[in-house]
């Protein structure tokens, strides 16, 4: 018979303590598994979100803050940019290093998700993830005339129950408990899920935004009792200048592109910039909150110095959210897995210690089986060994009922987590740093192995018999 087995035979001798310091073994490399696995994808989520835009053009202020705001739709917007600067991104002096800039205006809320007025390009030009464009499990993407349609994220729509055709007010500031109700827009499209924050946010025509906004003033005052509201009295001049374009014989400016008239030039390709509408205020009363852009790859040089001609200037600031985002998860994000998943470690080290106690206790009952193996003749070395291999299979039975363990545990809380976070994780998601697992779990079982090895190396025939 094989040591294997002998170690396998005496395991299933004592198979309630062997099988409680498996299990305890399996709970600490579950939790490994566990905190490796969800880290794993939290930083690609992380990284992913930034995707498909070089460069986060803002007002002068936090950085971070910026890119949280922006790219995570968390905390508070730092300012606002001139619309004019947008215009020098898209016809101006940098235009010839850019190749898209999506502006996105904040402030609103809907139910306490994210309003974020933008245009038609955020969804038809940009990625989510590399080579992956948005797609659209309902409607399709607002029109660049369409003022009132929207856009919504696939868990906007699953908690808010907005459906294409519907409409929702969004209310001003950040929370659902602020501001004043505007105007409604139309839910024109429901984004598939993507996994990143935009999944949890709703985007309306940046036009619509404006008029809502009175062009750019984010007025915090609220009317007089029996006054019209300022988005009430912007939609009733838009309507009356529809009225009287088409009294003229003109066409009307959603339908010759007056939102969007840098459609012409199909060889351009510097998005499709807003236009003014005259409602009474200049152009430059325009302001956004910030501007994605994607920098001209064919102009490489001229390109990669564009951030810091931005950053030298009073208006503006650029911010490369794939230097923040990796800054921000190895200084906040990843000290915490560290400590996560040296908890974790301890908790394998722990259970390992207790396999030594489990194995050492048993040794005085085993004293007399052990003599009678030396007496039928095995030598000490065969002896030592087949303690050893017991430890190793321990742990290696542990080992593995943890990796299923700490991989349903990820599948049952899939979908919690993608629920509150927006994180896609699957129960499948093996990572290469569990193949460190078996053989670290090989080395812990033969350290913690050797005591009782050790002393069943020193029984003593003669006096184990005779007992």
């Amino acid at each position: 018979m094989s040591l294997w087995k002998i170690a396998l035979r005496s395991l299933q001798y004592r198979r309630l303590a062997s099988g409680l310091t498996a299990l305890s073994i399996s709970l600490g490399v579950a939790l490994v598994v566990g905190v490796m696995v969800i880290h794993a994808v939290v930083d690609q989520s992380f990284k992913r979100s930034a995707q498909g835009y070089d460069l986060i053009v803002g007002a002068k202020g936090s950085r971070l803050e910026l890119v949280l705001s922006t790219v995570y739709h968390l905390g508070k917007p730092i300012g606002k940019v001139p619309y004019d600067y947008f215009l020098e991104l898209t016809e101006g002096r940098f235009a010839p290093e850019v190749d898209l800039a999506v502006p996105c205006c904040l402030g609103d809320n809907y139910q306490g998700y994210r309003v974020v007025g933008t245009t038609p390009d955020m969804f038809n030009e940009l990625e989510y993830r590399d080579g992956e464009k948005y797609r659209f499990q309902a409607g399709e993407n607002f029109g660049w005339g369409e003022y009132y349609d929207a856009v919504i994220g696939a868990t906007v729509a699953r908690k808010t129950g907005l459906k294409v055709g519907d409409t929702f007010q969004p209310g001003h500031g950040e929370t659902a408990e602020q501001g004043e109700k505007h105007s409604p827009f139309t839910v024109a499209g429901i984004l598939a899920p993507t996994g990143t924050p935009n999944d949890r946010a709703l985007f309306v025509n940046i036009e619509g935004f404006w008029e809502i906004h009175a062009h750019g003033h984010y007025d915090e005052e609220q009317p007089a009792e029996g006054e019209p509201s300022s988005q009430q009295h912007a939609a009733e001049e838009h309507a009356a200048e529809e009225h009287a374009a088409d009294a003229a014989g003109r066409p009307d400016p959603a339908e010759s592109g007056g939102a969007g008239d840098s459609h012409a030039g199909a060889g351009d390709a510097h998005s499709h910039a807003p236009q003014a509408h005259d409602h009474g205020e200049p152009q430059l009363e325009r302001h956004v909150t910030a501007i994605l852009v994607r920098t001209n790859t064919k102009r490489m040089t001229r390109a990669m110095a564009l951030p810091k001609i931005i950053n030298q200037e009073a208006d503006a600031q650029a911010v490369m959210p794939a230097e923040e985002i990796t800054r921000l998860f190895e200084g906040i994000v990843g000290n915490i897995q560290k400590v996560l998943l040296v908890f974790a470690v301890l908790i394998v080290i722990v259970a390992g210690i207790g396999m030594m106690v489990s194995i050492y206790n048993s040794m005085s009952e085993r004293r007399h089986e052990i003599a009678v193996m030396r007496a039928l003749g095995a030598r000490r070395m065969t002896v030592m060994s087949i303690i050893l291999l017991e430890s190793i299979l321990l742990s290696l039975g542990g080992g593995a009922l943890g990796l299923l363990l700490g991989h349903g545990l990820v599948g049952l809380l899939a979908p919690s987590i993608m629920e509150n976070t927006g994180v896609v994780v699957h129960a499948l998601q093996f990572q290469p740093i569990e193949l460190v697992l078996i053989p670290g779990l090989i080395a812990m079982a033969s350290v913690v192995g050797y005591l009782p090895a050790l002393i069943a190396y020193r029984t003593e025939v003669a006096d184990s018999l005779s007992e």
